[in-house]
C-alpha cells in the first residue's frame, strides 16, 4: 500500500483522533524502525526500538471488519515484531475504543497504564489513552 493508499483506508476508518495524512504515513515509511503488514482490506503499521514494538495503528476497511482481517494483520504485525527482535509489544488505544480493546484483549494484551486526556475527542473533550502490553 502506498502512503495516499494508508491514507484514504485511515480516513474511513478513524475521526477520532484524527485521520493521519499521506504525509505523515510517508514520514512513518521512510523509517528504517517502522514495518507495514497489510492485506486488500487493511493494515498495521509497527515499529521496533530495541526489544519493543509499538502497534502504531491498525485499520481494516469499515465494509470489510467481522471477516477475520484484524486478527491476520495482528498475527502478521508479531510476527514481524518477533522477526525484528521484539520480545515485548505495546499499543496506546482510546479507552472508549471498545472494539479495538477486545481485540488487543484476545491477542494477550493487558493493560500497562493510563494516559489521561490524550486523545481530542469531539466537541473539544479529551479521552483517555490505555497503554496496553503483551510480552511475545
Amino acid at each position: 500500500m502506498t502512503a495516499d493508499q494508508l491514507a484514504a483506508l485511515h480516513a474511513k476508518c478513524f475521526t477520532q483522533p484524527r485521520p493521519w495524512s499521506a504525509q505523515e504515513f510517508a514520514e512513518l515509511l521512510n523509517s528504517k524502525a517502522v514495518f507495514l503488514c497489510a492485506d486488500e482490506f487493511g493494515f498495521a503499521l509497527g515499529r521496533v526500538a530495541g526489544p519493543e514494538a509499538e502497534l502504531i495503528t491498525i485499520a481494516v476497511d469499515p465494509d470489510h471488519r467481522r471477516q477475520g482481517h484484524a486478527q491476520n494483520l495482528m498475527h502478521a504485525f508479531e510476527l514481524q515484531a518477533k522477526a525484528s527482535g521484539a520480545t515485548q509489544v505495546f499499543l496506546e488505544v482510546a479507552e472508549t475504543n471498545k472494539a479495538a480493546t477486545a481485540l488487543y484483549q484476545q491477542f494477550g494484551f493487558s493493560q500497562a497504564g493510563l494516559r489521561k486526556d490524550y486523545y481530542a475527542g469531539p466537541l473539544g473533550h479529551r479521552i483517555a489513552a490505555l497503554v496496553m502490553r503483551k510480552d511475545l
